[in-house]
């Protein structure tokens, strides 16, 4: 079992920045991949960003490419999404997902434990 906490949202006006955290606790932390994913008012939950178990590989969405950034402390347990020059649209719901199968993945139906998620909010 795998519980994973997010943090850091909030509002920020467009071209701001947000790093988002997720805590994760239960098995052991550096052996999966983690994700990040979205969803806003109305939409399906879409992939943002994954990470390797050991931090090497990463892999973002064409829509974020070149503003954020996926890392992680596996001493401290956590996966961070560092956002930058955000833009209204990128308004969401935003959550962690852990992936414990070998391999990484873009599909959400992928991962095997979620966060609660946590808000962001764009404003222009």
């Amino acid at each position: 079992q795998v519980q994973l906490v997010e943090s850091g949202g909030g509002l920020v006006q467009a071209g701001g920045s947000l790093r988002l955290s997720c805590a994760a606790s239960g098995r052991a932390f550096s052996s999966y991949a983690m994700g990040w994913f979205r969803q806003a008012p109305g939409k399906e939950r879409e992939f943002v960003a994954v990470i390797s178990s050991s931090g090497g590989s990463t892999y973002y969405a064409d829509s974020v490419k070149g503003r954020f950034t996926i890392s992680r402390d596996n001493a401290k347990r956590t996966v961070y999404l560092q956002m930058n020059s955000l833009k209204p649209e990128d308004t969401a719901v935003y959550y962690c997902a852990a992936r414990m199968r070998s391999g990484w993945s873009n599909d959400r139906g992928a991962y095997d434990y979620w966060g609660q998620g946590t808000q962001v909010t764009v404003s222009s």
